[in-house]
């Protein structure tokens, strides 16, 4: 039978370990200088290189080399024998499977008896957290006073469910994940001395798969070397389920059209087709992720093919970060989602509907009880609104009678408001019916104008507020303007002009604050009143 490369490729000297050099350097120098402790606590994620260490450092107190820096040397009796699994003072257990208070009695009573092949008895209890309370209990007064044959080497991924007591008895070592760099270095030299043929692009793509985990990469290198043929990106990408399907384009695709029975169609199409529903969630989280990097300038960060890539930076160019955001946390919920398992296209459904039709908040009015405290908010995306909706009391009715005064959204000056040719409130009612109303080969303005925050119209000109320059530079083009310029006269019947700008303010100014003053320009710039 062929041995896996996990276990082939184990380092089986200190200066083979990879990725935990803060480790190594500490263990080597304790057993230099013969200052190893009765008790160790290995932490870390999976597939770092816990148990790795943890017979590394039995095979080093054990080895006969006269000179302490040379242990181990791989060529004693006692290293040869920890090497070939057969050095009976070498103890693994798995707390998993020895979870008991019995289990653990029955260690302690056995410890006591001396070594029969080296100086040393190592005990390594992997997953040690799985212990029950009172195993941990009966296990103290050992870790504590262990006799001096013994040395324990407690490794653990969940460290926070070790008690403390435990913890304040052994050298505790946490384990990093390793970096992909160091991942890729170290499949090359397997690549290489298995005559395998792959591609650098697929390792890369292993070792971003792996999460840090060493052995978890050379399983996954194990399994497409099994395929036969030479590693590409493509079919890494295609056997460990990481390729961006057509599925996933069209699905975003639909949501950025605002076209449901699109999104619906395809949901059921690829399940039919047998697709796992967790899978293609998963799928479309992993390309919302990629839309996010691309956004925030990480674009070097995103693991897609040429092609792929390209639609991707179109998809992040139409929708804003937090509706990527927003589409990400509810295609998150149907990954994990239980509810769907007697319809298995619930989840997905759920989160199709909840993306392309996000519930509005209400906008949260000013007190209205006899206490002087008074908030101003202002009504979060999606629905933009104005500043004066987000000030009045109940009771006031939209209208387009004159105010007494505004506030210029760049400068934070008060200046008088012209009379409205078309109110600020209609045209938000029909904000989302004019988004939806663009051709298809409008789609990125379309996109834009779901990213409006704020609408007021002061005389004739109607202002839109988005959260960035960078979204104010999009839409402040010309024929973007006078598409929505468009878009207003067909709905309303009036000319208007269009102002962008952006805008943080979260309120209006309450009129018994000056509006001159330092409290006005602070909430102009994105403050908040919450005490008068």
């Amino acid at each position: 039978m062929t041995q896996a490369l996990y276990r082939k490729y184990r380092p089986k000297e200190w200066d083979e370990v990879v990725g935990q050099d803060h480790v190594v350097t500490t263990l080597k120098h304790a057993i230099a200088a013969d200052r190893v402790a009765h008790a160790y606590l290995f932490a870390g994620s999976r597939g770092t290189g816990k148990t790795t260490l943890a017979r590394l450092l039995a095979k080093s107190v054990n080895c006969l080399n006269l000179d302490p820096t040379k242990r181990p040397d791989n060529e004693c009796e006692n290293c040869k024998a920890v090497t070939e699994n057969r050095f009976m003072d070498l103890i693994e257990i798995d707390a998993a499977s020895n979870t008991s208070v019995d289990d653990v009695r029955d260690l302690r009573d056995k410890i006591n008896f001396s070594p029969s092949q080296g100086k040393y008895k190592i005990y390594i209890i992997d997953e040690v957290h799985m212990l029950s309370t009172q195993a941990f209990n009966a296990l103290l007064k050992t870790l504590e006073e262990p006799p001096p044959h013994a040395i324990f080497v407690l490794a653990t991924t969940e460290i926070h469910k070790i008690p403390a007591t435990v913890l304040s008895r052994c050298q505790r070592h946490e384990f990093r994940r390793v970096p992909v760099d160091e991942i890729v270095a170290n499949l090359k030299k397997i690549v290489n001395a298995e005559k395998i043929q792959a591609d650098d692009d697929a390792l890369i793509q292993i070792a971003r798969q792996s999460a840090g985990g060493m052995r978890d990469a050379q399983s996954l290198l194990d399994q497409l070397a099994s395929m036969g043929d030479r590693i590409t990106l493509a079919l890494a990408q295609t056997v460990l389920g990481t390729a961006t399907s057509q599925t996933v384009l069209d699905l975003i695709s639909s949501v950025m059209d605002h076209d449901p029975a699109h999104g619906l169609e395809t949901i059921h199409k690829a399940l039919d087709a047998g697709a796992d529903p967790r899978s293609l969630a998963r799928q479309v989280v992993e390309y919302l992720r990629g839309l996010m990097l691309i956004q925030m300038g990480n674009v070097n960060q995103v693991e897609a093919t040429a092609d792929v890539k390209k639609q991707m930076q179109s998809h992040a160019r139409s929708f804003s970060t937090s509706d990527v955001l927003r589409m990400m946390k509810a295609f998150n919920n149907a990954a994990t989602d239980l509810r769907g398992g007697w319809q298995p296209s619930l989840s997905l459904e759920l989160a199709l509907a909840e993306v392309l039709d996000a519930p509005n908040e209400p906008a949260p009015r000013p007190s209205t009880s006899s206490s002087p405290a008074e908030t101003v908010r202002m009504q979060p995306q999606p629905t933009p609104v104005t500043q004066s909706e987000a000030s009045r009391k109940p009771g006031e009715e939209d209208s387009n009678e004159e105010m007494d005064s505004s506030f210029d959204q760049e400068t934070g000056v008060p200046r008088p408001v012209e009379k409205a040719t078309v109110s600020a409130g209609d045209i938000i009612k029909a904000w989302k019916h004019l988004a939806a109303s663009l051709p298809k080969a409008q789609a990125n303005l379309s996109a834009l104008l779901n990213s409006v925050k704020m609408i007021d119209v002061q005389g004739k000109t109607l202002i839109l507020g988005l959260a960035s320059d960078v979204l104010v530079s999009k839409i402040d083009k010309p024929d973007q303007l006078e598409a929505i310029q468009k878009l207003i006269k067909d709905e309303f019947g009036v000319e208007m002009n269009i102002r962008c700008v952006v805008t943080t303010a979260k309120g209006k100014v309450p009129p018994n604050v000056p509006q001159d003053g330092m409290v006005a320009a602070a909430i102009q710039h994105g403050g908040q009143i919450v005490d008068m």
